[in-house]
């Protein structure tokens, strides 16, 4: 027999033998079952549909106070017209136009007298050759225009301003803009078309109406000039930029 060969019917009394004497084996202990781990990102959910929530609230909320603001957003004008109307001084001289650049000059450069130069002018500088470029920037052209509006370059204003209106047509308030650089010109009745061709885009454009009223006031027509004015109330009341302006067309109405 080979030594290497053990015969299965002799096992050594060291061995578990089968049988009634065998006692069964022990039950294994029951399997612990391991908690369920939530994935790291699943834990913040709560948090995250939290913070999404007020962050929506919070663009709602800024949204709307964007548009009361517009609402309120106060009339564009001149430095010297807003002084005017506070002061009380009325009338046909409601604000001098600007010069003219003169013939052959800069049609970008600031006319005589007007304040402000280095940055401002280097910034128009600058627009200005990217807008002789793209002619159809209509968001260009508009800056451009509001640049030379506010050094009171008037006639280029008007130039950009009607490029825009080509561009874009009928926006209450490029044209409104218009229209006060035609009154700083002292062309009133183009002034008066675009301020009302503007309230007709928008009849809530408050800002049109300010404007007719300062117009008439520079042509005298001071009882059209007040019935204006009772619209403009009514549309903005508690407006402190219109309840000056009441007071000075109050003012002139009684000195005529």
């Amino acid at each position: 027999m080979n030594k290497d060969t053990v015969d299965p019917n002799l096992l050594g009394e060291s061995s578990p033998q089968a049988g009634a004497g065998t006692p069964p084996p022990a039950a294994a202990p029951p399997a612990v079952q391991p908690h369920p781990v939530a994935h790291p990102g699943s834990m913040n959910k709560d948090n995250l549909l939290f913070l999404m929530g007020g962050i929506l609230v919070g663009f709602v909320t800024a949204y709307l106070f964007f548009e009361a603001m517009s609402a309120r957003q106060p009339p564009r004008l001149t430095p010297q017209l807003r002084a005017q109307i506070v002061s009380g001084e009325g009338g046909g001289g409601m604000g001098a136009a600007a010069e003219a650049p003169a013939e052959g000059g800069d049609a970008n450069a600031a006319p005589a007298g007007a304040q402000g130069g280095g940055a401002p002018m280097a910034q128009i500088q600058q627009l200005r050759d990217y807008v002789e470029k793209n002619r159809n920037d209509a968001d260009a052209v508009r800056q451009l225009a509001d640049l030379n509006f506010n050094i009171s370059n008037w006639p280029r204003a008007q130039e950009l301003y009607t490029h825009y209106l080509e561009l874009k047509p009928n926006d209450p308030d490029v044209m409104t803009d218009l229209g006060i650089t035609y009154r700083e010109t002292q062309q009133y009745d183009k002034a008066l078309d675009l301020f009302r061709r503007s309230k007709q885009m928008a009849p809530d454009h408050w800002q049109s109406l300010y404007n007719e009223v300062v117009v008439l006031m520079d042509l005298k027509k001071n009882d059209e000039a007040g019935q204006v004015m009772a619209q403009l109330q009514k549309m903005q009341p508690g407006n402190p930029d219109v309840a000056k302006l009441a007071e000075a067309v109050a003012r002139q109405r009684n000195a005529a």
